[in-house]
Parts: structure tokens; sequence; C-alpha cells
């Protein structure tokens, strides 16, 4: 009998281990609004965060048990599960948006996101300088605002996890929205629009047009900026290409480590397809040489 209990506790002891996920973390509080996460922990980790944030077109659920951003099922198996997978620990964010909110509170709670991972980094068993950003679509633009903007802390603010920078280490962005005054097909223009606060996009010539300016990371670009992998199907309309060939160019003239990766064919709604590029092997290459070899 002892020897078939010690058989036992071996063969249990042996089992590989397998990942997990931790939901509704509470990483900030807006108004009495918590603001949530769920944290994705893979079997092996490789000690690198990811912040996570899905592509909605800047919306949020209004009504009651209205499903959450966090929970999106094809973005997950996109991104979060091949990063999973490849030992990242992924955080996946809800965060305000419309019809409700409006810029910046999307991108407060992106760079919220990333103080409270930073802070919290030795819980989370991640090395607190090397935080990733991924996204797709407005998703995406939250990513890329996160490796351009300077993210710098408010050394003074009673929460100590505001005194941490928001800037991330490295960024995937799929199909970004760079320059909010366009180009965009219907639906694009009117959620980047009302994005900004208008129903419309604005007359060049007035001062409105210089938010939409502002809130464009083609025009955050420093030297010191996070180096940016962009993946975006050739065929987008809703975001089209030129919004990553932007992103690009001024990436590139500010000496920031870039790579755009055009999938032939795809519109704006990318998925894995055997036959075309394997943009989830490029995204693990790109987090994998500027994150893990830090």
């Amino acid at each position: 009998m002892l020897i078939m209990v010690a058989a036992r506790t071996l063969s249990l002891g042996a089992q590989a281990p397998s990942p997990s996920v931790e939901r509704n973390v509470v990483y900030g509080m807006f108004s009495g609004l918590a603001l949530l996460m769920d944290v994705h922990r893979p079997a092996r980790p490789n000690g690198i965060g990811i912040v996570a944030i899905v592509g909605t077109g800047f919306h949020a659920g209004t009504a009651y048990n209205s499903p959450p951003m966090k929970d999106h099922p094809a973005q997950l198996g996109i991104f979060v599960q091949p990063l999973v997978a490849s030992g990242y620990t992924v955080f996946v964010i809800n965060h305000r948006g419309m019809p409700i909110f409006r810029h910046p509170a999307a991108l407060q709670d992106a760079e919220r996101a990333v103080r409270f991972v930073r802070h919290n980094a030795a819980r989370f068993g991640i090395a607190a300088l090397r935080i990733g950003a991924v996204g797709a679509s407005s998703g995406g633009y939250l990513a890329a605002m996160l490796g351009v903007r300077a993210g710098t802390g408010d050394a003074a603010d009673p929460d100590e996890a505001n005194r941490d920078e928001a800037r991330v280490q490295a960024v995937v962005a799929f199909c970004p929205p760079t320059d909010l005054t366009g180009p965009f097909d219907e639906f694009g223009l009117s959620a980047t629009a009302a994005y900004i606060g208008n129903a419309r996009l604005p007359d060049p010539k007035s001062p409105e047009w210089r938010l939409y300016r502002d809130a464009s990371p083609v025009n955050s670009v420093t030297a010191d900026d996070a180096p940016v992998l962009l993946i975006h199907g050739d065929k987008d309309t809703t975001v089209p290409l030129e919004h990553s060939e932007k992103m690009e160019v001024a990436l590139k003239a500010a000496s920031v480590a870039t790579k755009l990766v055009r999938v032939p064919g795809a519109g704006h709604r990318m998925a894995p397809n055997p036959e075309n590029i394997d943009f989830t092997a490029e995204m693990i290459r790109w987090f994998d040489s500027h994150l893990r070899s830090r």
C-alpha cells in the first residue's frame, strides 16, 4: 500500500504545468468604476509581460452584462494565446470607451494599466523594465501610443503606481489608425470622430483639427520611442495600409527600430491563414528580439 501511494504521488508530481487566467483584476478606478484586466499566465513563464488591448472601434458596451472587451474571442486567439504559449504573461484590459467616454479616457486607462503592471511586477513574476504592448485596430492605436508617448509618472502622486512610467519597451500593432485625420472608410471615419468628440471630421483649417493631429501616434514619434512592429492587411479599407506606411516612415526618420509586415489580400479583420504570411510568428519574434534579449 505504501508503495502504491508513493507511485501515485510521483505520477501527480510529474504532471506538466498548464496556463491559467486570473480574471477581473482591478488595475484602477474612475469615479467608482472599476477598470479590469485578465492576467493570462503561461505554463512556463519567461518573465516578460505584455499589455494587450483588443480593437472595438473605441466602443465599450453600456448595457448590464455587456460582454467585456477583454473577452473578445477572435482577438484573444490571434495575439493572446500565441504569446501565452510562448511564455509571455499577458494582461488583457478593459478601458473606458464610447459612447460614454471620449479621448483621452481610453489612453489614460491604457497608461494606467502599464503603470499598474510595472508597479506590481514582482507579484506577476515579470521584469518591470521589459513590458510590451500589443493590440489591433483601436487597440493597435492605443498600443502604438504606449510606445511613442513619454508616459512620465507623477512623483508626487499619492497612488504609488501612478509614479511609474507608462511607456512600454516594445510594440506590436495590428492595422492601427496612426493618423486620425485619415484616410478611413465611413465606419472608421465616424468612429474616429466620435472618439475625439465630434460628429464628423472637422475642416483642416479649424481649431478642432489640431485635436486629431495631437492624438495621432504618427505625430508623437521621437528618437527614444519603443521599437514598433506594424502588421497590416493590404486590402484594409476601414483603416487603410497608408496608416502603417506613414508610421513606418516617421519611425525610420527618427531612427526607431520598426518593421511593416504587409499581409497580402487581408482586410481589417485579419485571421491566421496557412497560405499567407505567418504574422503570429512575426509578433513572437519581435517581442523575443526586443524584450527577451534586453
